[in-house]
């Protein structure tokens, strides 16, 4: 799975700051070419194996904003990715 961020961000940065995996990117930089924040679905890994739980959504100062999206395509799940962390596995992220 991956966290969306939601039309109601407040384009303060904090996320930005955050995300351990560079996965989330501002208006200037996203892709849809949407004036809003951007997460790349497929480099969020959730903060399993940096925190205990996502760092842009505990960092975010608005409530509703970052929200969890369907699981992208090939993307481990929050709980698989947790599993591999504890059987000593890396799940790949690019």
């Amino acid at each position: 799975m991956a966290v969306k961020i939601t039309d109601i961000c407040i384009a303060c940065g904090a996320c930005i700051d955050e995300c351990p995996v560079e996965a989330i990117v501002d208006d200037d930089d996203n892709p849809t070419g949407e004036d809003i924040y951007y997460v790349y679905a497929d480099k969020c890994v959730e903060c399993v194996g940096h925190h205990d739980e996502p760092a842009c959504a505990s960092a975010c100062p608005t409530e509703g904003c970052i929200v969890w999206d369907a699981p992208f395509e090939g993307q481990p799940s929050r709980e698989e990715i947790g599993e591999d962390m504890r059987k000593g596995d890396t799940p790949c992220v690019e």
